[in-house]
């Protein structure tokens, strides 16, 4: 191989990994973005949303219909792609709880939370509500209740309520499976 050629070896394996290494951009919300969890279309609900972009996937996150879910799925063992970065509305710029922006994006580890309001998010249940600036966040809290806190510090039962946990499908999939096949005659 001549020097040359070497040489164009190497800028192209330079380009490469410079376009792998472009940070993760946040996708605007329109009326088409469908909901992972649910499946409805997510600017139906009212509250912060969330999006997750998986290794893999570019320019097709998940979107949820709340921040909490987006956070469940975080913390959920069974992932089957890497997390490359996880977006939420900032409610502190957003229009308002009803409309909380199709393009008001801040990543996930920079946002306060407040956790325990009386608001309840897009799908019925409590929120974990996102905001770019603790004063903000605080001022939230002081008109509807709630603990100010970071990511690191929100408890697991705060992402999955205990009561809500225990309505949950048994997670014991043999057993599932069982019962299937016993209701069908197998």
């Amino acid at each position: 191989m001549t020097g040359k050629a070497v040489f164009l070896a190497l800028l192209l394996l330079t380009a490469c990994k410079q376009e792998a290494a472009a940070p993760v951009q946040a996708v605007e919300l329109s009326p088409q973005t469908i909901g992972f969890y649910c499946q409805m279309e997510v600017l139906e609900h009212a509250g912060p949303k969330a999006q997750v972009h998986l290794d893999g996937l570019p320019g097709a996150p998940l979107f949820f219909s709340q921040v909490r879910d987006a956070i469940a799925y975080q913390r959920m063992p069974e992932q089957s792609h890497k997390i490359l970065a996880i977006f939420v509305n900032d409610m502190g710029v957003a229009p308002s709880w009803d409309a909380p922006g199709a393009g008001n994006w801040l990543p996930l580890g920079d946002a306060v939370f407040v956790v325990g309001s009386d608001v309840m998010g897009g799908m019925g249940v409590a929120e974990l509500v996102p905001f770019g600036d603790a004063t903000k966040a605080a001022d939230f809290a002081a008109l509807h209740g709630g603990k100010v806190m970071v990511l690191a510090d929100i408890p697991d039962s705060d992402v999955v309520p205990a009561e809500e946990a225990d309505d949950a499908p048994d997670e014991d999939y043999s057993k599932r499976l069982r019962s299937l096949g016993e209701n069908t005659g197998d």
